[in-house]
């Protein structure tokens, strides 16, 4: 996946997420696996995607515990 594709995939999640499309899970699954194609690709990440994983996984974590 070169970084074209990756920009591609996060700006058709950033749609998905504004029109809220889809299963808040599945978004946060398919974040969680775009970040990891790019830490072994060696790519920078984007501050802001980073941070919304972060947000969502504790979101969920914080369900699970009520």
């Amino acid at each position: 996946m070169d970084l074209n594709d990756i920009e591609a995939a996060i700006s058709l999640l950033v749609d998905e997420m504004e029109g809220d499309q889809g299963d808040r899970h599945e978004i946060f699954m398919r974040i969680q696996q775009m970040l990891s194609t790019m830490r072994a690709e060696g790519l920078p990440l984007p501050e802001d995607l980073v941070r919304l994983e972060q947000e969502l996984g504790a979101e969920f974590e914080a369900d699970l515990k009520d």
